[in-house]
């Protein structure tokens, strides 16, 4: 598995899109540039009709929600993706922060699944069997049942920055992991208004040939990005992005500990 993986889950859907927005000066609909009259009418529209961002377009609305969402210190995310090296359909479930650290779970397919917990320098990682048999294919066999025997179902760790741990932790930094996203501009179309888990939320939409990418965003308090779905043939996927702010469980994991680096 390879982390643009997860870049595809986070930034192609949204990129191909061109909805990537908090382009430099891309506010400029706010209610400050706008003639007191205006401000006024559209206050009173908005308390009118209750319509969710009420004035803005699409594009706007977009402009904010990547902003909110680039800048928030934490978050989780869970969704599918396609991994481009594997072909097979990537699960996430991952919480992380701007600091690198991170908890949760990565599977691939029917390929098994790795628990992973980051918390400074150091990566916890606990294998299921298949997991470990899918990554050591064309391996002799009785040394991959050798790695079986010591590795699955225990907690084993190794420095961050290891040349074998690299990849796995590069999904940990939430700056990388969202990349570019907070800049460009976008064409993004409003939809209607609806819930998402019990977050009021509004839809966008946006088109690109045969492409469709759909987007939710939160309607009260900060206008945080909350899902993104693309039908794209070639990145097609889902991901939910949820607990804004919130402190990542990325403690060190209790009981027997395999110690990787040790191993040589």
């Amino acid at each position: 598995m390879r982390r643009t993986a997860l870049a595809a889950l986070c930034l192609v859907a949204v990129t191909g899109a061109g909805l990537t927005g908090c382009q430099s000066g891309g506010d400029t609909a706010s209610a400050g540039s706008q003639p007191a009259s205006e401000q006024a009418k559209n206050s009173k529209d908005s308390k009118d009709t209750k319509e969710p961002f009420a004035g803005l377009s699409g594009g706007e609305i977009t402009e904010r929600a990547l902003a909110a969402t680039t800048g928030a210190p934490s978050l989780r995310f869970t969704g599918e993706i396609p991994d481009e090296e594997s072909g097979g359909t990537l699960r996430l479930d991952l919480a992380l922060d701007k600091k690198g650290d991170c908890a949760g779970t990565l599977g691939l397919g029917d390929e098994g699944e790795v628990e992973l917990i980051k918390t400074g320098g150091t990566l916890y990682a606990k294998y299921d069997e298949a997991f470990l048999r899918a990554q050591s294919e064309g391996e002799p066999q009785a040394d991959v049942d050798a790695v079986v025997e010591m590795m699955a179902g225990t907690w084993t760790k190794m420095a961050a920055t290891g040349a074998d741990a690299e990849d796995i932790a590069g999904f940990c930094d939430l700056d990388e992991v969202l990349g570019d996203a907070g800049s460009g501009s976008s064409d993004a179309t409003r939809g209607k208004a609806t819930t998402l888990d019990g977050t009021p939320a509004l839809t966008l939409t946006e088109q690109d040939g045969k492409d469709r990418y759909t987007f939710y965003v939160a309607t009260e308090g900060e206008p945080y990005l909350l899902r993104l779905e693309s039908t794209s043939a070639a990145d097609p996927g889902t991901i939910t992005f949820t607990d804004f702010g919130k402190p990542v469980p990325a403690g060190k994991p209790e009981g027997e500990i395999l110690d990787l680096d040790a191993l040589g």
